[in-house]
């Protein structure tokens, strides 16, 4: 029996290495950063369903049926420091889960911001609650993004750069 070699991956990679992308456009994709992000949080849940056959003697067998994927996100609520208007990305999120019907879906793509392989896109449905709320808090919300359907696998726009 021979032992492995060590893995050469000692550096750790951080959290923050994520990055939310919004579309903005109306026909064509046209994709702004959703800024202010301090917590990110991309998830694919499983649905399993009992398999189990009087061939398994005994033991339960699971067979996956559907996927579901998320992004759970906590940001810092961002405005201008002249006007006071809010950052439109974020708006739109706001508004988004205030909405019905397609108005209430939003167009989303998020990708390791060193141009790492992992980059996805697809559509979702948005929960915007209020997170900061105490008297010496930042104005900070957390966002949660629902698929709506297949999330797709896309190049990393960075790639090229990393």
């Amino acid at each position: 029996m021979t032992t492995p070699a060590q893995p050469a991956e000692t550096e750790t990679a951080l959290a923050r290495r994520y990055r939310l992308e919004l579309d903005t456009g109306t026909t064509v994709p046209t994709w702004v950063i959703v800024p202010g992000i301090n917590d990110f949080a991309p998830k694919v849940d499983a649905t399993q369903q009992a398999s189990t056959t009087y061939e398994d003697e005994g033991w339960v067998d699971q067979t996956v049926t559907e996927l579901a994927w998320s992004v759970e996100a906590t940001m810092l609520h961002r405005c201008h420091p002249t006007t006071k208007a809010f950052n439109p990305a974020q708006e739109k999120l706001r508004l988004a889960a205030e909405a019905f019907g397609a108005a209430a879906s939003v167009h989303v793509r998020w990708y390791d911001r060193e141009g790492r392989d992992e980059a996805y896109e697809g559509y979702a449905l948005v929960t915007w609650e209020q997170d900061g709320t105490a008297t010496d808090d930042l104005d900070s919300v957390k966002v949660t993004l629902t698929g709506k359907g297949k999330r797709t696998k896309i190049d990393n726009p960075l790639a090229a750069e990393g």
